[in-house]
């Protein structure tokens, strides 16, 4: 078995989408050493929990500071001198760039996860655009393998000639716990239909054509609800804050435990720009509630267009206002099977338990008939 470090630029990124695969890795013998930035004693308890041992390096998890980035690196190849790990893993940009270039020096087979392209790649062009995709070229070129969650990163980082196509592959996202996310019956046709949307307010996550659609569905449809739980992360609280007074919206914050609100909701709306792959539909699938979201890769994935979800198209207000009409629309029965379907379309598709299997197979494999036998695409 192999001494495995695994570097991450935040507590969660492992603990929502990792914690399966690092249990399975400890579990078939392996020692796990995470690396993270400083958190909470109880998040590196956690963390502890599955088995894993914990170091903290810090790090600027957001914008470009040469002279810290220089600094984090430098980190990273005090701490492989260190440990002296046998197999390294990085999530997310920071982590990708800097730990793929500690291990390249250091000449450590490594395995980078591009968990989505962010603002930087959607937009066409830029300064931006060009030093990520150096930094990421001369980073990753020697990385063992490249792990994406859609078809479509994957491609872009290919065609610009930043990643080779045989150091590729593409998951089914990080997947979704399908034990963890259980199906639930759906909700009663009270003579209205509840939305919900979960996520960060930004502009990104496509708040600006919901709140649009929003306005026009309750004008038409006055009992119709919207819910909302996540965080702000840009300046939108003067619009949540009006859109709860006129009674558009409500606004709930964030929740540790999503389930409450996917179980007593007929439908989820995530209007996203860019994903890696979306968690919250997957979640929202899992536990057979029909979604409407933007018709991008990482997002459409997750729907069989009809049967268990509608899609619009991206960053298009009107047309997200068409799709929720359609679906609050369609009688009772159609909405419940849509749901049934969900349920039954992800844990084929989007499975963890194959997630996690294909990945030990790639960077720790062991012999065993999961592993051998071919996974679910």
């Amino acid at each position: 078995m192999s001494k495995i470090l695994i570097l991450a630029n935040h507590y969660n990124t492992l603990r929502i989408f990792r914690r399966e695969l690092i249990k399975k890795l400890v579990e078939l013998g392996n020692e796990v050493i995470i690396s993270i930035p400083s958190c909470e004693q109880e998040e590196i308890d956690n963390l502890i929990s599955y088995g894993a041992s914990v170091v903290v390096t810090e790090m600027e998890r957001r914008g470009m500071n040469p002279i810290k980035d220089l600094k984090l690196m430098r980190a990273y190849k005090k701490l492989l001198k260190e440990i002296n790990p046998d197999k390294v893993i990085t999530y997310t940009i920071k982590p990708n760039i800097y730990g793929s270039m500690a291990c390249k020096s250091a000449h450590i087979p490594h395995f980078c996860n591009v968990t989505g392209l962010g603002s930087t790649f959607m937009a066409n062009g830029g300064l931006m655009r060009a030093i990520v995709s150096f930094l990421y070229k001369i980073s990753m070129n020697k990385a063992d393998r490249i792990f994406f969650e859609n078809v479509g990163n994957r491609n872009t980082l290919v065609n610009a000639k930043v990643v080779r196509a045989e150091q590729t592959v593409v998951m089914a996202g990080a997947g979704v716990n399908i034990d963890e996310f259980p199906f639930c019956e759906y909700l009663e046709d009270d003579g209205c239909v509840h939305f919900l949307n979960v996520g960060r307010i930004m502009k990104e996550k496509g708040v600006d054509e919901l709140f649009y659609a929003i306005r026009k569905i309750k004008k038409e449809f006055p009992n119709t609800t919207f819910d909302f739980i996540g965080w702000y992360e840009d300046n939108y609280r003067e619009t949540v804050e009006s859109m709860q007074a006129e009674n558009l919206i409500s606004f709930h914050g964030f929740q540790k435990n999503v389930k409450p609100f996917i179980e007593k909701a007929h439908c989820i709306i995530h209007p996203s720009y860019h994903e890696g792959m979306s968690n919250t539909l997957l979640e929202a699938c899992s536990m057979g509630r029909p979604v409407i979201t933007s018709n991008i890769h990482g997002c459409k994935e997750a729907v069989d267009e009809g049967k268990n979800g509608l899609l619009f198209e991206v960053k298009n207000g009107e047309d997200l206002y068409n799709k929720i009409k359609e679906f609050i629309l369609l009688s009772y029965e159609t909405k419940k099977e849509m749901g049934t379907y969900a349920r039954e379309f992800v844990a084929e598709h989007f499975n963890k338990t194959d997630v996690v299997e294909k990945t030990i197979s790639i960077v720790a494999p062991y012999k065993s008939e999961a592993v051998t036998t071919p996974t679910k695409q």
